[in-house]
């Protein structure tokens, strides 16, 4: 397997509390990568160092295309809803269109080809037909997409996501996961959830991530590894097409 990230030994604080501790990992061309974990456990700053936004305390990253050393990769982000404004005057094609601020020159228009690609995501996320609606007009599943596609309009390497169940648009949920499904056959992703049950059924491969890091190959978890990492026994709970898994009942 062709590996495009590797992160070494790698802690990360804020201030005096650390809250990554020597994590080491590897993300591979082809991956399709959930991060799980207990709330504050350290998924969203693993994130954060991956994308550059956190430097850590020690340890290292780097970045690999083609097989040779890089010193950035081009990485899609998708972050959690919270962190959106949605009272920003934007319309949907400008949010996607954004995507691609970094490749056109300044003060200039974007190219016939950009403008195409704007259109082919713009239709793949099946927004095609509202362009010029405000961002604040849209439902949680609307905006999602529109940010799934300012994400993967410039055909990143990685395309990474923090809680993507957070959007909450239950009418869309198995559609997301199915364009998730279709960029990973153009980039490797990078998935953080807390719902785990949603995790196992589509990835490739699990780490858990509570300040130290545990990494299952496969999706085939076991409760025993489950209960192992996250320190409290947990069983699965059928439910339709997607398992569940749940805290049993505990002493601490």
């Amino acid at each position: 397997m062709e590996k495009i990230i590797e992160i070494k030994g790698v802690s990360a604080a804020y201030g005096t509390k650390t809250v990554l501790r020597d994590v080491s990992l590897a993300v591979y061309k082809d991956d399709f990568l959930g991060i799980i974990g207990p709330n504050g456990g350290g998924k969203t700053t693993l994130l954060k160092v991956i994308l550059g936004l956190l430097t850590p305390t020690s340890g290292s990253i780097t970045f690999y295309k083609d097989g040779q050393l890089v010193p950035v990769l081009k990485i899609g982000y998708l972050p959690q809803i919270n962190n959106i404004d949605k009272k920003f005057p934007i319309s949907v094609w400008e949010v996607v269109a954004s995507g691609l601020a970094e490749q056109k020159p300044l003060f200039r228009s974007y190219t016939k080809a950009q403008e195409k690609r704007i259109d082919e995501v713009l239709e793949q996320m099946g927004v095609q037909d509202f362009p010029t609606r405000p961002i604040g007009e849209l439902s949680g599943g609307q905006l999602q997409r529109v940010l799934l596609g300012r994400a993967i309009v410039s055909r990143p390497q990685v395309l990474v996501l923090d809680e993507p169940n957070s959007y909450v648009d239950k009418r869309f949920e198995s559609h997301f996961y199915d364009l998730l499904s279709e960029i990973n056959k153009e980039s490797a992703v990078v998935l953080v959830s807390h719902d785990i049950g949603t995790v196992v059924s589509m990835v490739k491969n699990i780490a858990c991530v509570n300040e130290t890091l545990h990494y299952h190959p496969g999706s085939d978890v076991t409760e025993d590894w489950l209960t192992h990492v996250y320190n409290c026994p947990i069983e699965i709970v059928g439910h339709g097409d997607l398992p569940h898994r749940v805290l049993k009942k505990h002493e601490h």
